[in-house]
């Protein structure tokens, strides 16, 4: 079966720092480009952040460029999203998602990824 499980995330105080796992099973992170979604209350899901798990290669948005940094580990068929600096407006449920072949840029965010795990709640609070 694939899938894609995100965990990682947390209670965590304005400036603090958390980092996020998706971790595939059924299938091998060889060549797909990985992107990270987030929900907020009442928001509709949005894209902010990519890796290509073949050579590493990512982007990011305006709102976490310089902020959210992404690793792969392709021995433990991982991939991490590293979030610094984080705000209260970072509060949301992350999600993962994979699609094979494809370049990380911005227009990666628009495709019309069919997939969710059950994500993973971060929560900026003081």
């Amino acid at each position: 079966q694939v899938q894609l499980v995100e965990s990682g995330g947390g209670l965590v105080q304005p400036g603090g720092s958390l980092r996020l796992s998706c971790a595939a099973s059924g299938f091998t992170l060889d060549d797909y480009a990985i992107v990270w979604f987030r929900q907020a209350p009442g928001k509709e899901r949005e894209g902010i952040s990519c890796i290509q798990t073949s050579d590493g290669n990512t982007y990011a948005t305006d709102s976490v460029k310089g902020r959210f940094t992404m690793s792969r580990d392709n021995a433990k068929n991982t991939v991490y999203l590293q979030m610094n600096s984080l705000k209260p407006e970072d509060t949301a449920v992350y999600y993962c998602t994979a699609e094979p072949h494809v370049k990380c840029d911005h227009e990666v965010l628009s495709l019309p990824f069919d997939s969710w795990g059950q994500g993973t709640l971060v929560t900026v609070s003081s």
